[in-house]
């Protein structure tokens, strides 16, 4: 059976250390080693797309990537439940034509009894920034 530890009931320890190796595997910029932290049908709002299942997640992030390149994610603790933790975060990324944005949002995952996050709904806002200003290297 396929687990990705820790595994809820989350306590505040466990709700951060899933958080955090998320954000580990989102930096990692790896299509397929994100994708296994999630269910084989796992269900995504991510923006105003709707992704479903990790064959969908993969293509996702491989065009995500793509046009969000020097990206550099932080996530945060913002609350959790049994099976349930709402982060918010910040990435930065740079087009192709070489221009900065700093992307602010929310997150609400849920997870199976496995540990693998059934459910991704991300509500993301871009802002345009200067080279200068950005917070993450």
């Amino acid at each position: 059976m396929e687990q990705k530890h820790p595994l809820p009931p989350f306590t505040l320890e466990t709700a951060k250390e899933k958080i955090q190796m998320a954000e580990d595997a989102w930096n990692s910029q790896d299509p397929e080693k994100v994708s296994k932290a999630y269910t084989i049908d796992s269900e995504w709002r991510n923006r105003d797309i709707f992704v479903n299942g990790r064959v969908e997640i993969v293509a996702f992030l491989k065009e995500k990537w793509q046009k969000e390149l020097n990206y550099k994610l932080k996530k945060e603790y913002w609350a959790h439940t049994d099976n349930r933790i709402a982060v918010r975060f910040e990435y930065e990324y740079q087009t192709k034509e070489g221009n900065w944005f700093r992307a602010y949002g929310n997150e609400n995952w849920e997870f199976d009894e496995n540990g693998l996050m059934a459910k991704r709904y991300a509500s993301i806002n871009d802002l345009p920034i200067k080279e200068e200003d950005r917070k993450f290297r």
